[in-house]
Order: structure tokens, then sequence, then C-alpha cells
């Protein structure tokens, strides 16, 4: 049985919204209630649910990037709330992140090698020739070629940018990776290419994965085990097989009714 490398305990996260007239009055609303997750060592979870069901804070709030208001985030035992700045930092190496947007996510003005490498001069590791090696290594791993170091975001396609992007997280060879809706913005053909490919760097590298989707048809392809979020609360969970032939919940049928030539139940 797979160790537990990452998880969550009750999390809650409240924001506040303006609301009135004239914005003096407020609405508390829960993004994250009561939400607790556990991801086993080498595999994937995915988190599902439609725009507003509390998965992307979820995701920010595993990887400390947004504050939460109660609850625990544990990477190898070790909550991570607890730990200086110094400690924290230390541990992002081991937590890193894929995007949505591979157009929003690499800055314009840096060159894909300067991009790439970034994470490993962040933490200082490595001299300058071996950080460029290592850089080299990882777009080869991640299907692009050393040549592209010396090019710009803006002269790739969006399924090279998203393997840039991809390149960039695992080049501090974390033990787990976030991934933010990382197919949503690309065409379906583009989908399959990069699910491929982080399936392919999963067994190379021994990751594990918190897959974040509003995609079940995605999410069969990727993912072991699945929790669906509905307004910030988890309504359904289990091995992903079980959920996709046999959901418990109305939420879950309907979100399976909406995948494309999948007969409603």
């Amino acid at each position: 049985m797979s160790e537990i490398i990452l998880q969550a305990n009750n999390l809650v996260k409240t924001y506040t919204q303006r609301s009135g007239r004239f914005g003096f009055g407020s609405t508390q609303i829960k993004a994250l209630d009561d939400v607790s997750i556990a991801l086993k060592a080498g595999t994937t979870l995915a988190v599902v649910g439609e725009s507003g069901s509390g998965k992307s804070t979820l995701a920010r709030c595993l990887l400390q990037l947004h504050p939460f208001d109660s609850g625990e985030v544990l990477f190898q035992g070790q909550d991570l709330a607890k730990l200086d700045a110094t400690s924290l930092r230390e541990m992002r190496k081991h937590l890193q992140m894929v995007f949505q947007d591979p157009f929003a996510s690499l800055n314009p003005r840096m060159k894909i090698g300067e991009i790439v490498g970034e994470g490993l001069l962040i933490h200082g590791l490595g001299s300058k020739a071996e950080r460029q090696d290592k850089a080299h290594r990882m777009l080869e791993r991640v299907g692009l070629e050393v040549a592209d170091t010396q090019k710009y975001p803006h002269q790739f396609s969006g399924g090279q940018r998203q393997r840039i992007g991809i390149a960039r997280a695992l080049v501090l060879e974390p033990k787990v990776v976030v991934c933010d809706e990382p197919v949503s913005a690309l065409d379906v053909s583009v989908q399959a290419q990069i699910l491929l490919l982080l399936k392919a760097l999963q067994q190379e590298m021994n990751l594990s994965y918190v897959f974040i989707s509003h995609d079940l048809r995605v999410v069969r392809h990727i993912a072991d085990e699945i929790v669906v979020m509905n307004k910030g609360k988890i309504v359904e969970q289990g091995a992903v097989v079980d959920v996709y032939n046999a959901p418990q919940q109305a939420y879950t049928q309907q979100l399976l009714n909406a995948i494309p030539g999948r007969k409603a139940a």
C-alpha cells in the first residue's frame, strides 16, 4: 500500500464578497468547507468540479499560495503552515505547480532556457553551467530541443508552451506536482499529447499528481482516484473507475452527462 505523501485535513477557506448598492455590505463565501484529501505517493488524485466549486482554491492552499482559515496541510507528515519562511522555501522544491494558461504563466521577456532554469537559480542549485545543462535536459524530456532555450514564449504554440511549463515545474525534481487545469486551454488532440507526457514523466520520475479539472473525460485517462467538489464541499470520492461507472451522487452524474458522446443515465 502506498504511503500518503500529501494530505489536507478539514480545510476551511472563506472569502468576503462586497455587496449592496454602494458595496458597504458583505457576504461570506466558503470556498472550502471542511475539505480533506489524501494523495498516495506515485499516484494521481483528480479534483473535479465546475467553476466556483473550490477546486483551484484547494490547489493553492495545498501549496501555501493562499492562506486558509483552519485545518492543516501535511507533506510527508510535516505541517506546512507551521514552517518558518526559510523551511517553507526549502520545501517548495518538492511541491511544484503546472498552471492552467500556458500563455499567461510564462514571462514573455524571458528566454525559455531562463524560464526553465529559474527555479534552480532561486534555490541556489548548481553552477550556471550545471543549471543550464539541467534545463536543456529537462526540455528534451518534455519533447522540445536545446535550440529552443534561446527563443521566447511567443514563438511557441499553446501545447509547446505547456511543455515548457511542465519542464519548469519538473526541473527541480519535485515529489508532488499540482496540475491546475493543465490542458483546458488546449485543443483536444494536443490535450491527449500532454496527458500522455504527464503520465510518462510520472513513471520516469516517480511523481505524485494532484490534477485539477472540470472535465471528467480528461480525468478518466490520468487519475487513479477522484474527488468531486461542489460549492466548497467534497460530494463524492473514490477510485476513478468506480466513480465513472457507478456515480453515487446526482451532481457527479450531471458532470458525467456533460461528456460529449456519453449517454445520459
